[in-house]
């Protein structure tokens, strides 16, 4: 990767984890050991406007549950899909429905073809990298610099 390809794709990064972005956390879990509960505490804990999705869950860490993307309150601007990659096809269509700005496949929750139908309608997809792991990459970068404190 050049070097301008690695700014290119730093600042992508940073619109998707922009603080005024509305979150959706497609398989939070209510076990603390299962990472759709580690990354929704994450983001949660970060100041993130976050949304659990999750149709077995009534609740988690004290956050009304959804069952899934159409019955959030806001629209989601970004979905970070903790599931098997088949739900994540399930759910492709209704982000792009929903006009769902960024979708973020965790680790494990890649789908080839929800890839190619997602950036097909032009939503950012990010795969193969955390989201946890990025963003605390971005906040001790920007912090070494000093432009988010």
């Amino acid at each position: 990767m050049s070097k301008h390809e690695a700014v290119a794709e730093l600042g992508a990064f940073e619109d998707v984890l922009d603080e005024k972005n509305v979150f959706a956390v497609v398989g939070a879990s209510r076990d603390p050991e299962k990472f759709g509960h580690k990354v929704f505490r994450d983001l949660l804990e970060a100041g993130y406007e976050v949304y659990p999705v999750n149709p077995k869950a009534e609740e988690i860490l004290g956050r009304k549950c959804y069952p899934d993307l159409r019955s959030l309150p806001k629209r989601p601007d970004v979905v970070v899909f903790v599931v098997p990659p088949a739900v994540t096809e399930r759910l492709t269509r209704d982000c792009v429905e929903l006009s769902v700005r960024y979708v973020w496949m965790q680790p494990g929750a890649e789908s080839e073809k929800a890839i190619e139908e997602l950036e097909a309608a032009g939503v950012k997809v990010f795969h193969h990298v955390c989201i946890m792991i990025t963003r605390r990459k971005l906040g001790s970068e920007a912090g070494e610099k000093g432009e988010h404190e």
